[in-house]
């Protein structure tokens, strides 16, 4: 038991100190929030260091519930990295309408606890156990201003419809227990090597149904508006990151290890939701006026490409799958931060797409790292959001999946129109009202630091990332 603990460390330091600071929360008020809030930053930068040391080694746990591996460690450093600036980011949003909680912390503590069980689950159970545990702290942070009415109605929807594709998944998961015998990745993997039966087929349907829903894949992707432009914008940023890593990682792991054999069979879904994610990402996003509900769209996008890795099926494929969403977090939450310089005169928040009107000649640094992000998130060289584009687009070419690769080359020149749309209305439209100047240099500073990252100077990480990435990759095979 001992050694399992080691093995679950990060786990079990996020669990305890959510609940000594749940406590705290509990004797020193809202008062206290600020302080919670930068002791779990630190404890997401202990739980980091654990993952990344491994003092436990590597190995399953728990009678086979749990796997630390160099896959788990890398999603849970990309997990708890996101995590952290959602948590540093958020005070300052809150605190301007008196909506600051102490307990909004502790809330994203526990969600980052259940995201690391989704990476390390070698069992459909655990699988569930981590999901359901993330999900249910998620639904509280959508609805954390509770005199919004925006936000009343994104965590209801959320509620709602993560209920739904929580039945999908748990009936899939039924199915593949009572044609396998076992909810263990590897007893599954096994029975699908042998005699190939429907109830077998169903429930990978079904379970990757409910998967597609938490990384907002199509069909299953239609919260992600609603929910991405009611919820408060720190609370955005985050589930636009570390959850969809999470369920990235979630889903990669149960596709090649449980459900290996069965790969011409789970390919097809694959191929299917990640040609609608990236059409519906790129079409759908042309005619919004709201910037986080453009950003919904453009996670529904990347998305699309981020599956075109795991649909090739092999080690370069789920490696190219894990760079792309390294690098997809950094941009997205950059967006996020420019989101959160768009204050009027009064600090009221602006987020229409018409706000953002020469913003060139009123704040023009802000204007240049938002271009920086627009055109990583499109992919256009020489930024660094070319690069994971163009490992995916490969990988599928060497599995033999040429149509698929062209077929996301061309989508992502669809998608490229809204983010462009975006340049031009801050370089080339008359002004709208400034915006008022940032108060906090922490916002500008992440702002600086994320922009860098995806800048070219972003290609000199390519060996160390794509190094990681394949040692998480070879993990899984």
């Amino acid at each position: 038991m001992s050694a399992s603990l080691l093995l679950a460390l990060p786990e079990l330091i996020l669990s305890i100190g959510a609940i000594l600071l749940m406590l705290a929360a509990a004797w020193g008020g809202d008062g206290s929030s600020r302080g919670i809030t930068l002791a779990a930053v630190a404890l997401l930068v202990v739980a980091g260091a654990v993952a990344l040391i491994a003092p436990g080694g590597h190995g399953d746990g728990f009678g086979g519930l749990y796997r630390a591996d160099a896959f788990s460690d890398f999603a849970k450093l990309l997990i708890y990295a996101a995590t952290a600036v959602a948590l540093l980011i958020a005070p300052n949003y809150f605190e301007r309408n008196g909506e600051m909680r102490a307990e909004y912390p502790v809330l994203i503590l526990f969600s980052a606890v259940g995201m690391g069980m989704m990476v390390s689950a070698l069992d459909l159970l655990t699988l569930y156990v981590g999901l359901e545990l993330q999900s249910l702290a998620a639904y509280v942070l959508a609805s954390f201003t509770r005199r919004d009415t925006r936000a009343a109605e994104a965590g209801l929807k959320y509620f709602v419809l993560g209920a739904l594709a929580s039945g999908i998944l748990l009936y899939g998961i039924s199915l593949l227990y009572g044609f396998s015998g076992t909810t263990s990745y590897g007893g599954v993997a096994q029975a699908m090597g042998g005699e190939f039966s429907a109830g077998l087929l169903f429930g990978i349907v079904f379970v990757l149904a409910g998967l597609a829903f938490k990384i907002s894949a199509v069909p299953f992707h239609m919260w992600t508006p609603d929910v991405y432009e009611g919820a408060p914008t720190p609370v955005t940023a985050f589930f636009a990151s570390a959850p969809k890593v999470a369920a990235m990682g979630l889903l990669v792991r149960v596709a090649v290890e449980a459900m290996g054999p069965a790969y011409d069979a789970w390919r097809q879904i694959i191929i299917f939701t990640a040609l609608a994610s990236i059409v519906l990402g790129a079409v759908a996003a042309i005619g919004q006026t709201s910037m986080k509900r453009l950003l919904a769209y453009s996670s529904i996008n990347n998305v699309g490409f981020a599956l075109i890795g795991l649909a090739a099926g092999t080690e370069a494929g789920v490696a190219a799958t894990m760079t792309y969403m390294a690098v997809y977090i950094v941009m997205t939450l950059g967006a996020f931060l420019c989101i959160l310089q768009m204050r009027d005169a009064d600090g009221n928040l602006r987020e229409g797409i018409a706000d953002l009107s020469g913003l060139a000649r009123t704040r023009p640094m802000l204007a240049g790292a938002l271009m920086m992000f627009m055109f990583s998130l499109a992919g256009i060289p020489p930024l660094f959001g070319f690069w994971p584009k163009f490992l995916v687009f490969d990988a599928a070419t060497r599995a033999g999946l040429f149509p698929l690769a062209v077929a996301g080359a061309v989508g992502s020149v669809v998608g490229a129109y809204y983010y462009l749309k975006i340049v031009k209305t801050m370089y080339f439209d008359e002004p709208a009202p400034a915006f008022a100047p940032s108060e906090s240099p922490l916002e500008g500073g992440l702002i600086a630091v994320t922009a860098a990252l995806i800048s070219p100077f972003g290609y000199l990480a390519i060996p160390v990332l794509g190094g990681i990435s394949l040692a998480a990759a070879h993990a899984l095979f």
